[in-house]
């Protein structure tokens, strides 16, 4: 096998790898290289049957059977992203995190994809983190933050998670606020809030922590979504299939509150949650 790195903030492309043929040092060697990049690149997968893909993921964990999306009829672990019907998630994100146990990773795997266009993109929350002042981490290090999803199929989710989260396996810090589910921080008021998120979404979503990566029928991704944000460009038409294996969640964690949650002063007008960070900006 042989590691090539696709960016100089996170991302590797393998080669020389089969992934319906991995034994247990192999898989070892990947979950290594999945914890130093972040996310991994694996083409020339086209023989990847759907019962290899989820046995791929159950080496990662327990595998998701998700709640609403679509999914092949026979293998309801793995979920259809398809251009054509609502599969493009064409805005920074990390997976669910709406949930109170968030996925641990995904592995995407690209059946058909447009001959230019639809690349996606990934972003590093550790250098998120740690590239901001002192003073503003350790602000941080004691606040949590809301997140929301409202839809017709489950009615309206939400959890509340750090804003700077611990990997439970490297013990690194990272970032933990995404501009498609977080709706607000409850230590503050609602304008230090939305100043405080806004200024991270940009902030995260920097060029700086980036790779991106141009799919090639058969290449597999896999991705940590605890320390990662990702986005699938939206500039093409022609169709675009991929499937793909969740492996379900942990626990966020990371310092306790420091502060109670913002109590509004006298007759404060004062509106905590709003659903979807996106639909304020």
């Amino acid at each position: 096998m042989s590691v090539r790195p696709v960016s100089a903030a996170l991302g590797a492309e393998l080669h020389g790898v089969d992934l319906t043929a991995l034994d247990d040092e192999l898989f070892a060697r990947i979950h290594e290289l999945l914890l130093e990049h972040l996310v991994l690149f694996i083409p020339g997968q086209s023989g990847l049957t759907p019962e290899a893909h989820v046995e791929l993921g159950r080496r990662f964990g327990e595998v998701e059977v998700h709640p609403f999306l679509p999914k092949l009829e026979s293998h309801p672990e793995v979920t259809l992203i398809e251009s054509d019907k609502g599969g493009k998630a064409d805005e920074w994100h990390i997976d669910v995190t709406f949930s109170a146990n968030p996925p641990v990773a995904s592995i995407l795997h690209l059946v058909t994809c447009p001959e230019a266009g639809g690349d996606t993109m990934w972003s590093n929350q550790y250098l998120a983190y740690e590239t901001l002042s002192r003073p503003f981490q350790e602000m941080l290090d004691g606040l949590t933050a809301v997140h929301v999803l409202q839809a017709p199929e489950v009615g309206t989710l939400s959890a509340e998670h750090p804003v700077v989260r611990v990997h439970p396996e490297t013990g690194r810090r990272s970032l933990y606020v995404t501009r498609m589910w977080t709706s607000h921080i409850p230590q503050l008021s609602r304008n230090e809030s939305d100043a405080v998120l806004q200024y991270l979404f940009e902030h995260s979503e920097a060029p700086r922590f980036h790779c991106r990566y141009r799919w090639e029928p058969g290449a597999v991704a896999i991705w940590d979504n605890r320390a990662t944000q990702h986005l699938a460009i939206n500039d093409y038409q022609e169709y675009r299939r991929g499937q793909r294996v969740t492996v379900l969640g942990d626990n966020p964690t990371g310092d306790a509150p420091r502060w109670e949650p913002y109590e509004r002063r006298g007759d404060e007008r004062y509106y905590p949650r709003r659903v979807n960070a996106r639909s304020g900006y």
